[in-house]
């Protein structure tokens, strides 16, 4: 394979593309990850309060799941070789963590289909796990990706699965989980009343330092050893004024704007890794003209214009969807709380409809 070969406008919008979709999904779905590693920081709290703690994300989170399945479909259709090449190495930590989600799912819409304590217990450590687990698995998928991996003439991965826990891969799960928890716990503080908000604030101010040290030796590392270009310290100094404004914001209890500042710096981070890792997709640790690159892991170029036909009409649905159900569900909860009130509004709806339906069918 020729690494020199350069990528045409049309592989580059597509490389582009899937960066936005992940950006996307690290955003939305990094806080819901976030809320449900605070279901094991506010255990002892009861069964009630953890029941809030997941009702602030109840609504959202399978809409948040939608970008990483677009994402993935992307991968799959623009660049098949990059594809079947992290399929091809990854696929043990790619079924572990789709195994992973599976579950969540099953947590989220189980938990509350029984009132025993120990039926949601069982869910609530299953929610935990569900939490902590992706975001360590991502952090050290994507530290290998970025950093490179084996790969032989036949473009399989050659890397052992004890050689994907290598140090960078490592520091960048960690990474992943510290930003996640913290990008969670400012969305519970926007969300909850009373106690719970208090306590979400102060744990923030406590989760914030160790984040920051950790994001930044990892993205310096990744800086200095694995970007092909200097344009993303731009963005890295841009994550970390992000990331350290998070501390007065959340002293003075600005939470929008904390929130708003976590949100930006997971955004700048992905948009560093990104645009440090192009022109390549997936780089070889070993012979560099093993390396898959935008231009020779892509589809044809018939291909990629039938398809971004397709995405120019599905997502802005995709957006305007998801920026109504965060209208709709922008309430705040309190432990006391019934259903959200975006909740309600639906059902009542719903039960319109039916009443009217039922008429004419009368």
């Amino acid at each position: 394979m020729d690494v020199t070969l350069a990528p045409t406008a049309l592989q580059t919008l597509w490389f582009c593309l899937i960066a936005f979709f992940f950006l996307g999904y690290f955003v939305l779905e990094g806080f819901d990850f976030g809320v449900q590693m605070n279901v094991a920081t506010f255990w002892r709290r009861g069964a009630g309060t953890r029941g809030t703690i997941l009702k602030t994300v109840g609504p959202v989170w399978d809409g948040n799941e939608v970008w990483l399945i677009t994402g993935g479909a992307l991968i799959f259709a623009a660049f098949p070789e990059w594809y079947a090449t992290l399929f091809s190495g990854f696929y043990l930590a790619l079924l572990a963590l789709l195994l992973v989600l599976i579950a969540r799912v099953c947590a989220f819409k189980w938990r509350d289909k029984a009132d025993g304590a120990a039926w949601k217990r069982s869910w609530d450590l299953v929610h935990v796990i569900g939490g902590f687990a992706p975001a360590l698995l991502w952090g050290i998928a994507f530290g290998n990706i970025v950093a490179g991996v084996a790969i032989d003439a036949n473009s399989w991965m050659t890397t052992s699965l004890l050689g994907l826990l290598n140090p960078f891969a490592l520091l960048g799960g960690l990474v992943f989980v510290l930003l996640f928890w913290l990008h969670g716990t400012l969305y519970l503080a926007l969300k909850v009343e009373g106690r719970l908000r208090e306590d979400a604030n102060r744990l923030a101010g406590l989760l914030v330092w160790p984040t920051i040290l950790a994001a930044a030796v990892f993205l310096l590392w990744f800086q200095l050893a694995h970007s092909n270009t200097a344009v993303t310290w731009i963005s890295l100094a841009l994550a970390a004024a992000a990331l350290l404004a998070v501390v007065p914001l959340n002293r003075a209890r600005r939470e929008r704007l904390a929130f708003a500042a976590t949100t930006t710096a997971i955004a700048l981070a992905t948009i560093s890794l990104f645009a440090g890792l192009f022109p390549y997709v997936l780089p070889s640790t070993g012979d560099p003209a093993n390396a898959l690159t935008v231009a020779n892991a892509s589809s044809s170029a018939h291909s990629l214009t039938v398809m971004l036909v397709a995405l120019a009409v599905l997502l802005p649905v995709v957006i305007a969807y998801t920026i109504w159900t965060y209208r709709v569900f922008r309430h705040r909860l309190s432990d006391e709380d019934g259903p959200a009130p975006g909740t309600e509004l639906l059902e009542k709806a719903a039960r319109r409809y039916r009443e009217a339906f039922d008429q004419d069918a009368g």
